[in-house]
């Protein structure tokens, strides 16, 4: 079945292909059932979002490749993919999900660790002796 919109989802290090095609509603990350697949309900719901306020949650079966990071960032990635992919589809949407800030792309990341330094910020301990 060709899909009728793509969309690009990132979030930290996670990042997820989102495919919308014409059908019930189903949603499959990685081969398995949303539910299947995210650990907890709060991470399904951040899922679902999108569909949930642009008032699309039974017209089209959303196929979703995710790579990278933890669960919590691909849930994250999957509702900006999704988001996008829904523009496309239908402009009327943009402003509904651009006032709940979901084509948004979330840049906060891990920042990397400076080398002479335990982490990232983390100094070792001074001595003035």
């Amino acid at each position: 079945m060709k899909s009728i919109a793509i969309g690009t989802g990132r979030r930290k290090t996670a990042v997820a292909r989102v495919f919308v095609r014409e059908g019930s509603g189903k949603v499959v990350v990685n081969g398995k059932d949303v539910k299947e697949y995210f650990a907890t309900e709060e991470q399904v719901r951040v899922v679902r979002q999108p569909l949930l306020v642009t008032s699309n949650d039974g017209k089209y079966d959303i196929v979703i490749t995710v790579t990278g990071g933890g669960l919590n960032g691909q849930a994250a990635a999957c509702l900006h993919g999704i988001s996008r992919a829904l523009t496309q589809v239908d402009q009327d949407s943009h402003t509904a999900l651009k006032a709940n800030g979901y084509l948004t792309r979330d840049s906060r990341m891990v920042e990397r660790k400076k080398y002479g330094q335990k982490g990232a910020r983390r100094r070792f301990q001074f001595s003035k002796r």
